[in-house]
C-alpha cells in the first residue's frame, strides 16, 4: 500500500521538463530514488533553517560533467517564503529548464523537493548563502514571476555563450538576475552582462572537438555553437556559464559564503509545490 501511493505521487511530482543533456527516454524512478530525493530536499532545508539563510544558490548534480573537472549541473536561486503554508513559511526555488528535445526554455518556481526529483545523477547539493546585506528585499522580487522574467530568453542553449545575448541556458539565467540585482540599473541581459564583465566574473571553458560539435548540433535542439567566437570554437574551446563559475564569482565579490554539500542521511517526508511562471501574471 505504501509503495503505491508513492507511486501515485510521483506520477504528480516528476516534472515534464529536464534540464539540459539529460536523456529525453521516459524513464520512471525507482522508490527509493524518490525516497532519496525527499531525503536531500528535506535534508537541504534543515540546513538553510540552521544556517538563517534568506536566499541561497542552490545547485544539484544532474548528470556526471566530472571529464570537464565540473562537479554539479544545474543552479536555482532559493529563497524563503515566510507567506507560504498558512505563515509557517517555506523554501522555494526559481530557475530555468529545458524541456527535452527543445530548444525553448520555460521558468518555474519549486518546492525543495520537486527540484530534486528531477533524475539526479547524485544525490548531493551544493550551497552558497548570499551575504545578508546583498540580498536584503530579494525574497519579494524572487516571488513576483514579472521580475523574474525580465532577463529571460526562452531560446535555449545548453552551451550558451555568455558574453551573448542570442540563446541564454539555466545557469546564465540564474546569474544575470543576480547581477541585475547587484545593480538594478541593468534593464536588459546587455547590461547585466556589463555588470559581469566589470566585476570579474570569469566563465569555464569546456573542450569539445570537432567531431562532438557536430554530433551535438545535428542531435540535440538544445545545443547549439553559432554564438561562440569562431576562434575559439574551431579550437574546440567552448565558454559558458557553470555553477562553479557563479559560485567562484559569488566567493571572489563576496556576496555570498563559502560553499557547503548536502549529502543526506536516509529519512524525511517534504511538500513539493511547482508553477509554470509563464502561466501566472
Amino acid at each position: 500500500m505504501i509503495a503505491r501511493a508513492i507511486w501515485l505521487c510521483l506520477a504528480f511530482v516528476l516534472p515534464a521538463t529536464a534540464e539540459a543533456g539529460q536523456d529525453c527516454t521516459p524513464r520512471r524512478a525507482t522508490v527509493a530514488e524518490f525516497r532519496r530525493s525527499l531525503e536531500l530536499a528535506a535534508e537541504t532545508a534543515r540546513q538553510l533553517d540552521r544556517r538563517g539563510a534568506e536566499v541561497a544558490v542552490l545547485a544539484r548534480v544532474g548528470q556526471d560533467l566530472s571529464r570537464h573537472g565540473l562537479r554539479y549541473s544545474h543552479l536555482g536561486l532559493v529563497y524563503r517564503d515566510r507567506t507560504a503554508l498558512g505563515g509557517r513559511g517555506a523554501w522555494r526555488v526559481v530557475h530555468k529548464l529545458n524541456a527535452c528535445g527543445t530548444d525553448r526554455g520555460t521558468l518555474h518556481r519549486q518546492g525543495l523537493a520537486q527540484f530534486f526529483s528531477d533524475g539526479l545523477h547524485r544525490f548531493e547539493a551544493g550551497v552558497v548563502i548570499l551575504e545578508p546585506g546583498f540580498v536584503a528585499g530579494l525574497p519579494a522580487h524572487l516571488a513576483d514571476n514579472r521580475w523574474l522574467r525580465a532577463l529571460h530568453e526562452p531560446r535555449y542553449n545548453m552551451l550558451a555563450y555568455p558574453w551573448a545575448t542570442r540563446y541564454q541556458q539555466s545557469n546564465q539565467w540564474g546569474l544575470e538576475t543576480l547581477a541585475r540585482w547587484l545593480e538594478p540599473t541593468a534593464g536588459d541581459r546587455a547590461a547585466a552582462q556589463r555588470v559581469l564583465r566589470r566585476t570579474g566574473y570569469r566563465p569555464d571553458t569546456i573542450r569539445v572537438g570537432a567531431i562532438e560539435r557536430l554530433g551535438a548540433r545535428l542531435g540535440s535542439a538544445h545545443i547549439a555553437f553559432d554564438d561562440q567566437p569562431f576562434a575559439r570554437r574551431m579550437r574546440g574551446r567552448i565558454d559558458t556559464v557553470t555553477v562553479e563559475s557563479v559560485f567562484r564569482w559569488l566567493h571572489r565579490q563576496s556576496l555570498g559564503g563559502p560553499e557547503w554539500r548536502v549529502a543526506p542521511p536516509l529519512g524525511t517526508t517534504f511538500q513539493p509545490l511547482v508553477s509554470r511562471l509563464e502561466r501566472t501574471p
